[in-house]
């Protein structure tokens, strides 16, 4: 079993990264953004001043990032074809600039033993230079055939389930055939995405599409039907990759408000869940 266990409370070096316009302006068309989003997808429209995606968090710097040792490199070694995203969250202290240089710093907090899988969570604080807080993620992956070391499960059982009503908001989103194209400029360059031969090692028909893709367009529609697309207003997002997406596939959002400034929601293609237990803070 090559993954570490010991690695849990491993910290990576502080590393410098930045981003720019163009930057946040690829991300936005990579989840979908369009003619309808123009403060989003344009920096030159008259009268818009150009704003950024809450989950552009996800991509932001990369391939910018200062030498330095990173967290996740000290959980040992597997095969990439065997990783899958397994869930992603990112809580917000403020609007994204359109602009930054910043600074980030992860670290191994949770590595569960699920058998013939494992399970790495990991989590990562971004400031400005200013030393100014700007968001915090965690996010796990799901490394099939690296678990059975004798390890603590994990947490189980349901959260953030939907209430037995009709959703509040319900939104329906189209993406390409060549989506994953589009998104991998964005940093993620897995050819899960794109190689067919690589997906088959993964045990794929096809490329799939990325979960952070799908997960952005996920936030395009919580942004629009909760924010009224204001950025100033989105504080956090949750949410658990429960199936694959195919790029081509529709995405229905559906949302439920639970109590104030909060919701919970799912993303489905057809009657199949592809992002569950989700979670949404606003104000």
């Amino acid at each position: 079993m090559p993954l570490n266990p010991a690695a849990v409370g491993a910290v990576g070096d502080v590393r410098t990264m930045s981003w720019n316009s163009k930057d946040a302006l690829l991300y936005a068309v990579g989840i979908g953004a369009g003619s309808d989003d123009l403060a989003f997808s344009t920096e030159n429209t008259k009268g818009v001043d150009q704003v950024v995606f809450p989950t552009f968090a996800v991509v932001a710097g990369s391939g910018t990032a200062s030498a330095g040792k990173s967290a996740m490199g000290e959980i040992g070694s597997f095969n990439w074809a065997m990783l899958v995203h397994g869930s992603q969250a990112i809580t917000l202290h403020r609007p994204i600039p359109v602009e930054a240089q910043a600074t980030t710093q992860d670290k191994v907090v949770a590595m569960y033993d699920k058998g013939k899988a494992a399970v790495v969570v990991t989590e990562a604080e971004v400031k400005l230079a200013s030393g100014e807080p700007l968001w915090t993620t965690r996010s796990s992956v799901f490394i099939r055939g690296e678990g059975g070391w004798g390890g603590d499960r994990g947490p189980s059982g349901p959260q953030n389930e939907p209430p037995a009503k009709s959703p509040d908001h319900e939104v329906t989103l189209q993406t390409l055939p060549d989506q994953a194209f589009v998104y991998r400029l964005s940093g993620d360059r897995n050819p899960l995405h794109t190689d067919p031969s690589f997906a088959a090692l993964g045990g794929f028909d096809r490329p799939i599409l990325h979960g952070l893709c799908t997960y952005g367009f996920t936030g395009r529609a919580l942004l629009k039907s909760l924010c009224d697309n204001d950025v100033n207003r989105f504080r956090h997002i949750e949410g658990r990759f429960s199936s694959p997406v195919l790029p081509g596939d529709a995405l229905t959002v559906r949302i439920w408000k639970t109590t104030a400034g909060e919701a919970v929601f799912t993303t489905s293609v057809g009657d199949r869940v592809v992002i569950d237990q989700g979670l949404v803070r606003y104000s």
